[in-house]
């Protein structure tokens, strides 16, 4: 009579210790998934910054360089396609369009000098500039939440939760294509 007892108490217990696993799983993959989400907010965070920043230094330097509109229309582009995009990878490529087209900007400036005179442009380039430092460290913040999650839903006996509640991979923030290399602007 005690042994069937003492193995059905010993069965619920080995029952309860693994419940308890799963739970423990499941609510820490909860829990790095929502660290992610958090972590894109701040990336986003920093694009909103830029967005709103970028107008005011158009608008400053446009009147003094108005030949240079395809630059000025480029970014506009842009900050519509991110305002428009849902996901995190379409809202990470319209970002990576207006990075693409401040790049131009910046080297057009470079070339008018009496532009870098101009107290509201210099002051609104340094505020772009800090935006652009912030939002490479949030990326990075970004990447490093992903890799740990990943790595964590890769991982045994955490896969087999991962597989049976939909936690898939999530993507990295990665950079366009060709922003290794610097860009090209013309005056013609």
């Amino acid at each position: 009579m005690k042994k069937p007892l003492i193995a059905a108490g010993i069965v619920f217990v080995l029952l309860l210790l693994v419940g308890l696993s799963l739970v423990g799983t499941y609510n820490s993959l909860v829990t790095r998934a929502q660290s992610i989400d958090a972590q894109w907010a701040q990336v986003e965070t920093q694009y909103q910054r830029r967005f709103d920043l970028v107008p005011n230094l158009v608008e400053s330097v446009k009147g003094i360089m108005a030949q240079e509109q395809t630059v000025f229309i480029a970014i506009a582009e842009a900050r519509t396609r991110y305002a428009g995009a849902v996901t995190p990878e379409d809202r990470a490529e319209a970002a990576n369009e207006v990075e693409s087209a401040l790049a131009r900007l910046l080297v057009i400036m470079e070339n008018y000098p009496e532009l870098r005179s101009i107290e509201a442009v210099v002051t609104l380039m340094d505020e772009l500039a800090g935006t652009e430092n912030r939002i490479a460290v949030e990326r990075g913040r970004y990447n490093t939440e992903v890799q740990g999650y990943n790595t964590a839903i890769k991982r045994f006996p955490t896969v087999l939760v991962a597989g049976m509640f939909g936690f898939d991979p999530r993507g990295y923030f990665e950079s366009y294509s060709g922003a290794d290399q610097a860009p090209q602007v013309t005056f013609s």
